[in-house]
């Protein structure tokens, strides 16, 4: 009895451990086939996310940008890499590109200095 008890314990254990990964695996919190930016640094204030190109961005975002994470589909052939500019209509310089999946907390050239994205099939 003491080894059945001890057992089913170790296994609820190892469960809930198990949902405790699966819970924190994701830094961000950004829904599947969308490019999300955040206004604060660590995914944290509001987010913006899209998932298709935008020219302008919103003003309550526009040079506010200070996390990303490109949660796009990925395959061959498709625009899954995200390119942002610091104007409008991609215009200026590149301030960040991320890879599928990529999330970045903080990138201290790129802060604050986004107003535009594309979605490409590379960086």
């Amino acid at each position: 009895m003491k080894r059945l008890l001890a057992t089913a314990a170790a296994a609820l254990l190892a469960t809930t451990a198990g949902f405790a990964l699966a819970g924190s695996a994701g830094a961000a919190e950004c829904p599947s086939g969308e490019f999300c930016v955040w206004q604060e640094a660590n995914f944290g204030g509001q987010r913006a996310n899209w998932s298709g190109d935008d020219g302008w961005w919103e003003s309550w975002i526009s040079d506010t940008d200070s996390s990303w994470a490109n949660h796009g589909i990925s395959g061959p052939g498709i625009k899954d890499h995200v390119r942002v500019y610091e104007s409008a209509w991609q215009g200026g310089s590149m301030t960040i590109c991320l890879a599928p999946g990529q999330e970045v907390g903080y990138n201290g050239a790129a802060n604050d200095r986004g107003d535009s994205h594309t979605w490409a099939t590379g960086c």
